[in-house]
Formats: C-alpha cells, structure tokens, sequence
C-alpha cells in the first residue's frame, strides 16, 4: 500500500462533496509530473489525505479516502463544457489521466499547514518544500501514520 496527499479547491470540490458522493473521480489533473503518478503508482487499495487548498483562509488535511480504481482517461479532457477541456487531447492519444476516490473519513478538526509545518518528523514532506505546488504528492508510511495520529488528536499542540 501507498500513501499520498491530494489537494482539491472546496469551492471545486470538498470532503463534503465527497462524502455525499461517496465515491469520485479525481478528475482535472493538468500537470505532466501529476499525471505520471496517477498513471504509473497510485493503486487501488492506497490511502489518500484529502487536502483543501486556496481556501481564502488557512489550508489543510481534512479527510481521509481510498484509491477504488486505477488511472484511466479523464472524460473531461473531451468535454468541450468543462473546465478541464483540452483542445489537444485525442481518445486514441490519451493525454490526461484520472483516478477514483472513495470516502473513508471526514477529521474532527482539519490538520493546519501551520501545524504540520512545525513537526520535525514531517520536514522532509513533499507539501512542506518550498515552490511545491503539485496536488498530488506521496508520503512514506510514517509521514502518513504520524498524520493520521494529528488527526485524531494524539498528537494535538496547542
């Protein structure tokens, strides 16, 4: 198993969203590096943060899913409707890649950047380098349990 953070705009698309949903694409992915994770390492059976970014106030982890199906050819990149259109994508070609997402838990309180940005343990996270703007990064499997034990308070600081 893999472990991986994914950053989605609330206003696009949030943890609520996904809880009602249940179950998701991850569609929109637009960067060449992002796309080759999706395409080449996440599996199904993978843990994902679910990460709120652009928030207008501070960002961070909220929620916590599974990786239910494999890359395949993200619809919107044909959708001449969608935001996530692109001209130069051709089905036979594929050029943008999407994943789908299964709800597993919404945290009690989201894990703050702030916060993570002051834990020694996490000092080697993808998130935390800066001019990282990918939206999608891996962890080791400390940096995830480590997380996940912030989320649930065990290791909450004031």
């Amino acid at each position: 198993m893999q472990y991986w953070l994914m950053k989605s705009e609330p206003n696009e698309f949030s943890i609520d969203d996904l809880l009602t949903k249940k179950r998701s694409l991850w569609d929109g992915i637009r960067n060449y590096q992002v796309r080759n994770m999706l395409r080449d390492q996440v599996r199904v059976g993978d843990q994902a943060f679910f990460y709120h970014s652009n928030t207008g106030k501070e960002t961070g982890i909220v929620g916590l899913m599974e990786i239910v199906r494999e890359a395949y050819p993200d619809p919107t990149q044909f959708d001449a409707t969608s935001n996530y259109f692109d001209p130069k994508s051709n089905p036979s070609m594929t050029r943008w890649f999407a994943v789908d997402v299964k709800f597993i838990k919404k945290f009690n309180r989201p894990v703050l950047l702030s916060e993570l940005r002051n834990e020694k343990k996490l000092s080697r996270m993808a998130l935390l380098k800066k001019g990282n703007r990918l939206s999608v990064t891996k962890l080791s499997k400390n940096e995830f349990l480590f997380i996940l034990r912030l989320a649930e308070n065990k290791l909450y600081r004031v």
